[in-house]
């Protein structure tokens, strides 16, 4: 999924400037943002004070919407370089293709994982037909220095992992967690896991202290640590945790979020992520005029322009807390 914002802002993500040393409960108001004519985001990543969460770097949250009738989610051909986005769906289907020739529709808990690498272009679109509904997630994991200039790849995995407990379903997306490993490729030590509570269960999920986590809600009413967390929310909880207690009043979708935190300091614009202004500026240069990011053929219509870059690098601020 690309940033579609016109006026988007360069924002200067990751080191430990941002990262809470200690166990919090910080609740995120999510952004509203318009994608396409039928699709609305709650954009929780990159936040006011809070840009990532362990290598999670983007955090969209979209439906469920009614989309009978009417196009659905309809993302032209964009670039993206230096991050892997993770599709993830609770209801619907999204139908990707990218300029290595992938296509592929995802299906409702199927991992679309796409490494953007060196540089790599795609397109997302509710196929033709679809389904009523359209629920899921889109993501960003930013990639270290050592493997941001990897050849781009695509996978899809329709079987993943589960850890379950009494009420609780785990369905391993990334990573690992208790024990189980996703197949999808991972360059840091991270986890990403969907939460399916029964009404009145009641859990403990192991996590791992140094990681940072935070929770977002899909749907239903659950209690993350003794917070109520409303669907299209997220909680943000720090380090130092070695479980999390969760609770559901009635059968609740969440998504456990975590990882070491991010060592490095980089650049996020747009649909960019690098380690300078210089280096986001090639980049877009690059879109608008080489064929560096390739070409997704079968989209019926024009690819995404690149919006102007502000001139004005940012500077790296925070403090550990």
């Amino acid at each position: 999924m690309s940033n579609l914002d016109r006026q988007a802002a360069l924002s200067v993500c990751g080191g430990r400037g941002f990262v809470v040393a200690e166990p919090v409960r910080e609740l995120l108001t999510p952004r509203h943002v318009r994608l396409g004519e039928s699709t609305e985001v709650r954009r929780l990543l990159p936040n006011l004070g809070r840009r990532m969460v362990g290598a999670w770097a983007f955090v969209d949250h979209y439906g469920p919407d009614d989309i009978a009738g009417e196009p659905g989610m309809q993302v032209p051909p964009h670039p993206h370089m230096g991050l892997q986005t993770v599709s993830w769906l609770h209801d619907g289907e999204v139908l990707h293709r990218d300029s290595l020739g992938s296509l592929r529709t995802i299906r409702p808990r199927e991992l679309g994982l796409m490494t953007s690498g060196r540089a790599i272009s795609h397109s997302e679109e509710s196929p033709k037909p679809h389904a009523r509904f359209l629920h899921g997630a889109q993501l960003w994991v930013a990639l270290p220095d050592a493997h941001r200039h990897v050849e781009p790849h695509f996978q899809h995995h329709a079987e993943l992992p589960t850890v379950t407990a009494p009420g609780l379903t785990a369905t391993l997306i990334l990573g690992e967690l208790d024990g189980a490993t996703s197949p999808g490729t991972a360059y840091t030590p991270i986890v990403g896991a969907d939460l399916a509570l029964s009404a009145g269960a009641e859990a403990r999920l192991p996590l791992d202290p140094d990681f940072e986590y935070a929770v977002l809600s899909m749907s239903g009413q659950a209690e993350v640590d003794g917070v109520a967390v409303l669907p299209g929310s997220m909680l943000y909880l720090g380090c130092g945790r070695t479980e999390l207690p969760l609770r559901a009043d009635t059968d609740a979708g969440l998504m456990l979020l975590g990882g070491e935190p991010f060592e490095e300091e980089m650049v996020m614009w747009w649909n960019f992520i690098g380690r300078s202004h210089e280096e986001i500026e090639e980049a877009r240069l690059d879109w608008m005029s080489t064929t560096r990011f390739g070409e997704v053929k079968g989209y019926e219509g024009e690819r995404l322009p690149a919006p102007e870059l502000p001139p004005v690098a940012l500077k790296p601020r925070g403090r550990v807390r």
